[in-house]
């Protein structure tokens, strides 16, 4: 029997509930998920360093036996093939991220043609949080349990408190 491989992309700039959702779910359906650490250098005001970055996501999925987190800098398409996948899981909180990641889809079909994407819609308690909004309560000191997995938060905090100190 086949194994059923997939992988879940982001910066992961923190990771948030909303990320560990959709890695959870995925999970549940597939037989091995890889977690894709991306360093985009597009994105701005980033708060993380890649290697943070993946260390957190590792740290909020050490739980899940069958998903690992790997930093990859070049295109997801790519790392999809790599690692045996057949399908890329991503997240969408609402219509513009629809779009988006439909584009998205689109161009990594055309790189690899035997590439799915499935698009998982955020659970109704995650839909507001991004990783944007997470970076702007954490630099407004504001409680973070409502937005982060409780096994990051010693880490973003102690970050936090290391750049403004």
């Amino acid at each position: 029997m086949t194994m059923k491989i997939a992988v879940c992309s982001g910066t992961f700039d923190p990771i948030t509930l909303g990320h560990v959702d959709i890695i959870e779910r995925a999970a549940q359906r597939f037989d091995k998920i890889w977690v894709c650490v991306s360093p985009n250098a597009q994105k701005t005001n980033q708060m993380f360093t890649p290697e943070e970055k993946l260390f957190m996501v590792q740290t909020a999925v050490a739980h899940l036996p069958n998903v690992e987190a790997e930093l990859y800098p070049g295109l997801l398409a790519d790392y999809a093939v790599e690692r045996g996948a057949e399908t890329i899981i991503r997240g969408v909180r609402n219509a513009t991220d629809f779009d988006m990641e439909c584009q998205l889809a689109t161009i990594n079909r055309g790189i690899h043609p035997q590439l799915d994407t499935w698009l998982l819609p955020a659970s109704a308690q995650y839909g507001h949080i991004s990783s944007s909004m997470a970076r702007e309560m954490i630099r407004y000191g504001q409680p973070l349990q409502r937005y982060l997995p409780q096994a990051v938060l010693a880490l973003v905090e102690d970050k936090w408190n290391q750049q403004k100190g």
